[in-house]
């Protein structure tokens, strides 16, 4: 008898063997413990014919010792019936079996609850058979007599294809808990396991405490534990969830194997998200009196390791430099690389990402046993012996640490154009400054986030337009002399009324006013009452190489078939590509890539993008010709912001710096110290008249947008990839911590939120339903929640949402306010926005990462696999 008389299989164990003559073998707790004098026991002295157990249990034994004696050719053993936990991978069962075994193996499944035993499969031969060497999943099997077996999905229903949860039952099936005296007829108990349905057969996922949001990827800890135990140099092995922070593996190895082969194995056949944070090699497995593993057991192991390994301090430089080196190979997979890591090398540039560089820092800070402040922005933009410095200073500050080293490895900038001029750049072709005098062009420029500003348009017309849209944020500038005529505005205004365009909400001078929906005929509206939405390709512009900036769209409004879409590309390419027909109007290469998302001017005649040279360049929209370049001291990545009142331009650099242009006059009218670097974009409140700029040391700063100087600075204490987007009372910013911070324009903290993941999304504000909130985060959701901080809705996507989300209204029916976002794998959702229930869905080609802007009914968006894309919004019509 393997279980102990608390555990329900022993009540099996002792009706099996009563109710079939057989003799029941009970074995003293302290043999137990003892595996080789165990098997000596079972199968050598009493010569056991059937055995029921965990797993666990079963491992405790030793792969060897299994094969040697339990599942040899020459054993007593006919059945051996495992159950009690997920039942171990085909490919394991193999390695235990010595050749001609014939026991037979089953896969037991019950709950205490209605039977420990209520469904049974056996394992077939030919899968157990080592020459076939099939990987495939073990099914749960059938139910036994008098069991009643159901799969329901979330909300009740029975899943007769696909994934739910399993409920047991039956009319003879029952257990009364606690204080149940009586049940209802038909009484189904849920199990807490999760199985995949294909066909009759049953496929365990795992428990529902055993599924877990990683990275905003869904992983199952047992998944991850089968592809460990498939690692032939593993014995055994457990994994848990510590603190819901961490994922630990647990490993008692086979013949001395250190930790670094079993990691190298696991990153060849795990998904980065699904790759253990930690290893510990271990003796032994604990486990509970029911053969189980030992959770908090474990969970107590691991506790007194870190304890103890914060508590050792590094012996010295050369042992800093030796496990930063085995970090650095770990987060990239480069374990099996014998070489030391060149000193010269860059995180970014070896295969490294976002996520990959969070896990790097956090190690770090682990084997340091203290948080290095800047520590993630070094590992970006550094090389690994900067890194090494930079720790260095901070774990051994009185050290002499050469960190302003003469052959430091910081980026160098080289400049294509040979006119640089005190930090600015002329036109080479007149060597002089362009006239930056207003031409007769009117336009609306539309950007990520809902983002939308005018251009040379009179109050008349803005406030026209803004009867017939709402929703999206306007910028407002100053009306020029070169605004349209009264004719040209009448004719202009009634071609937009058969339009039903996007909407905006109005802001001006930082006072916000809801404008009034466009209204549509009642046969109209009746007609598209029954619409629904699909997605369709318009066109496609190929960019050479993978396109992570968001599109720019320019429409000008005396033709409102004259529309624009600006955007960059990591091939160096900007493209102006012609929004209806996808013809490119330009195509300009500048000095390296480009994921900076494109800005309009003051004046509307040039276009103002970042580049990974350092340079900031002012190009005209006209024909993307250069009028001005300006060199900071590092990669830009910043979106510029344009100030209404002014003119400048403000954008920020990996040099830790955000600079103020006038790009008129060509100058750098003021740089600002942000000490850290600024990879999001600035933004700008006209009431009050501050400057906001995200840092990836953590921390939001609010300047003056006149000096420069600092009004108030609030660290969140990890960083900000999210740009920053303000209302008319608060300003907020997204940060890897998961969370959404809200702070009002003195620079309090007035509301926090959190999601299961980093956010890199940056919050798009929509005042149309009452000032709600829209962002995504890395745990797979998109978010919406009102100013005040108030819950609305969530909806899960199948991968990280890394774009801004925007918001617009219906084209063929204005009353129904959307959303669009996209998802890191390719997916382009869109929701209705009051509820976030799914409208549409559409697949590109490659992986986004930028975000979506629409327009009228057409969404444009760039797509790794090198094109950027426009997608009709149709209604389809139910007859």
């Amino acid at each position: 008898m393997a279980s102990p008389l608390t555990f329900d299989p022993s009540v099996v164990e002792i009706f099996l063997a009563l109710t079939s003559g057989a003799s029941l073998l009970i074995v003293p707790s302290a043999i137990k413990m003892l595996p080789l004098k165990l098997a000596t026991v079972l199968f050598h002295h009493h010569h056991v014919t059937v055995l029921q157990a965990t797993p666990t249990l079963l491992r405790r034994f030793g792969s060897q010792l299994i094969k040697s004696s339990i599942l040899s050719a020459t054993t007593s053993l006919r059945v051996l019936a495992l159950g009690g936990e997920a039942f171990p991978s085909l490919s394991v069962l193999r390695s235990w079996r010595e050749e001609d075994n014939k026991t037979k193996i089953f896969n037991i499944y019950g709950i205490t609850e209605v039977s420990a035993w209520a469904t049974c499969y056996r394992i077939p031969e030919e899968d157990l058979s080592s020459a076939l060497g099939v990987e495939s999943p073990v099914q749960l099997g059938f139910p036994l007599l008098g069991t009643v077996v159901e799969v329901r999905d979330a909300n009740g229903l029975t899943v007769r294809e696909g994934e739910g949860q399993v409920f047991l039952g039956g009319e003879k099936r029952v257990c009364f808990l606690d204080d149940e005296i009586t049940l209802p007829f038909g009484t189904m108990r849920a199990t807490g396991d999760f199985v995949t349905v294909k066909g009759e057969a049953m496929f365990f996922l795992g428990r529902q405490d055993s599924q877990i949001k990683r990275h905003g990827k869904r992983i199952n800890i047992e998944c991850v534990q089968q592809v460990a135990e498939r690692i032939c140099q593993v014995e055994s092995c457990a994994v848990i969830w510590y603190h819901q922070e961490r994922l630990i593996l647990f490993v008692v190895t086979k013949d001395g194997l250190v930790k670094d082969g079993v990691l190298g194995e696991l990153q060849k056949h795990l998904p980065s998200y699904a790759v253990p944070d930690d290893i510990m090699v271990i003796e032994a497995l604990p486990f509970t009196s029911h053969g189980k593993i030992d959770v908090s057991e474990l969970t107590k192991i691991y506790f007194n390791y870190i304890n103890l390994k914060s508590s050792s301090n590094l012996k010295g430089k050369e042992e800093l430099w030796e496990r930063l080196q085995y970090l650095w190979k770990s987060s990239l997979r480069l374990l099996e690389d014998p070489l030391e890591v060149s000193k010269d090398s860059l995180f970014l540039s070896n295969g490294g990402d976002s996520l990959k560089s969070l896990w790097f820092s956090n190690e770090i800070e682990n084997l340091v046993g203290r948080s290095i402040p800047g520590l993630l922005e070094v590992i970006l933009n550094c090389s690994v012996l900067d890194i090494y410095y930079y720790i260095l200073q901070a774990v051994f500050p009185d050290e002499d640490t050469p960190l302003n080293r003469s052959n430091g490895t910081k980026r160098k900038f080289s400049v294509m154009n040979k006119g640089e001029i005190s930090g600015k750049y002329v036109d080479q072709k007149s060597g002089s400054p362009v006239n930056s005098g207003k031409e007769q062009n009117a336009f609306i420029a539309l950007s990520r986030g809902n983002q939308i500003l005018f251009v040379n348009v009179s109050e008349s017309l803005k406030n026209s337009l803004s009867m017939r849209q709402t929703g999206t944020k306007l910028e407002k500038y100053p009306s020029t002399s070169s605004d349209l005529s009264s004719s040209e505005e009448s004719s202009f205004v009634q071609n937009m009324t058969s339009k039903s365009p996007l909407t905006i909400i109005q802001k001006m001078d930082g006072a916000e006013e809801i404008s009034s929906v466009l209204k549509i005929s009642e046969d109209e509206t009746s007609m598209r009452a029954s619409a629904r939405i699909k997605l369709r390709v318009r066109w496609k512009s190929n960019t050479g190489k993978c396109v992570d900036a968001s599109p720019l769209m320019a429409i000008l409004l005396l033709n409102q078939l004259s529309a624009t879409v600006y955007i960059g590309s990591h091939s160096h390419r900007i493209q102006a590509v012609d929004l209806y027909s996808g013809k490119v109007k330009w195509e300009q290469i500048l000095g390296d890539r480009i994921e900076s998302s494109a800005c309009l001017s003051h004046c509307g005649n040039f276009i103002i993008v970042g580049c990974y040279n350092g340079l900031i360049y002012v190009l005209r929209n006209s024909n993307g010709k250069i009028h001005w370049m300006f060199a900071t001291k590092d990669t830009v990545k910043s979106s510029a912001t344009v100030d209404p009142s002014t003119g400048l331009i403000y954008v920020g650099s990996h040099d830790h710096h955000a600079y103020a242009l006038d790009i008129y006059k060509e100058t750098c009218v003021w740089k600002s110290d942000c000490e850290g670097t600024v990879f999001s974009s600035p933004c700008l409140s006209l009431a009050p008249h501050h400057l906001y700029i995200a840092t990836l040391k953590g921390v939001l700063l609010a300047l003056n947008p006149t000096t420069g100087n600092r009004v108030w600075t609030h660290s969140c204490g990890k960083p900000l990839f999210s740009s920053p987007q303000y209302s008319l009372q608060y300003v907020l910013v997204g940060c890897v911590d998961g969370n959404l911070y809200c702070f009002n324009h003195m620079g309090q903290l007035v509301w926090q939120v959190s999601t299961n993941g980093p956010i890199f999304s940056s919050p798009c504000i929509s005042d149309l339903m009452k000032q709600e909130i829209f962002f995504g985060s890395h745990d797979c959701f998109i978010y919406c929640y009102n100013m005040e901080g108030h819950f609305q809705w969530k909806f899960e996507t199948t991968a990280s949402i890394y774009g801004t989300p925007f918001t617009f209204h219906n084209h063929n029916l204005s009353s129904e306010m959307l959303l669009a976002a996209a998802s890191t794998d390719g997916k382009l959702w869109i929701l209705d926005a009051k509820r976030g229930q799914l409208q549409t869905v559409h697949k590109l080609p490659g992986e986004v990462f930028s975000s979506p802007v629409v327009w009228q009914s057409m969404l444009v968006v760039g797509c790794r696999d090198d094109y950027v894309y426009c997608l009709d919004l149709l209604g389809v019509t139910e007859k």
